[in-house]
């Protein structure tokens, strides 16, 4: 078994490869510092992916990038090394493993999606992460700044703009009860919703109709409220069983 010579040991130690490997140890804790800014939103809303996670990303992402730029390096820079590299490719593996990753916090109930914020974020934090790698590092600071602010303002401008906020229904009716989509759809249009007629969906179990459906918000703020609904539902004849919650369409 061949062993590296002595001389190409300590190349690893010279001036010139100690430099390097600075600059790019800098990069990544400038990359970590702007992933746990982005990740900070999602820690303070207490989301599962919280600094720790945008941090890795961001730093991984610079990491990846930043040893490409330097092949004449690599391996003590010896002759296996010699070529250049194209840092095209790494990008496109690391947008690749991202997406793997933000798929994994996306999740779906029903027509309720959550989650995807979160894996937007994540790739972005990415991006963050090869912009430094690359020593783009004003645009890197500047996205990240956005992404912070953006994140904190947008929800809130959210809360202020005109929407319908949507509710996602499931009632189970008695047996042999014959429920009628004209009467629900006034009974929800009196307490301010109109019943999707595209959403719903009608099932049988153990004898009983289900229906699953979306009802939307004629105004924002001005349907009854979730525990109003709950209230009225009870005293419904032939609701057997409900069940309601905000939905993300």
């Amino acid at each position: 078994m061949s062993t590296l010579p002595f001389p190409q040991l300590t190349n690893y130690w010279s001036g010139s490869f100690v430099g390097v490997n600075a600059v790019i140890v800098l990069n990544l804790l400038g990359a970590l510092l702007l992933g746990i800014v982005v990740g900070y939103e999602r820690a303070y809303w207490g989301r599962a992916a919280g600094i720790r996670t945008y941090g890795l990303v961001c730093m991984a992402s610079a990491a990846l990038t930043v040893i490409v730029g330097y092949p004449a390096y690599w391996y003590g820079g010896g002759h296996l090394a010699s070529g250049s590299a194209d840092p095209t490719r790494v990008i496109q593996g690391i947008v690749t493993g991202i997406g793997f990753l933000g798929a994994g916090v996306i999740m779906r109930d029903g027509l309720n999606i959550s989650g995807l914020t979160t894996a937007a974020s994540i790739w972005t934090s990415s991006v963050i992460g090869v912009l430094v790698g690359l020593g783009f590092y004003v645009a890197a600071i500047m996205l990240t700044l956005t992404v912070a602010v953006s994140m904190f303002l947008l929800s809130r401008l959210e809360e202020w703009l005109p929407s319908r906020p949507a509710i996602g229904v499931i009632l189970r009716f008695a047996q042999g009860f014959t429920p009628e989509e004209p009467v629900l759809q006034r009974v929800a249009l009196e307490r301010g919703y109109d019943i999707l007629s595209s959403s719903l969906s009608i099932s049988y179990r153990d004898g009983q109709p289900e229906w699953h459906f979306t009802a939307i918000a004629l105004r924002k703020h001005r349907g009854a409220s979730l525990s109003q609904l709950a209230i009225e539902l009870s005293r419904f004849d032939g609701v057997v069983s409900f069940s309601m919650e905000p939905e993300h369409m």
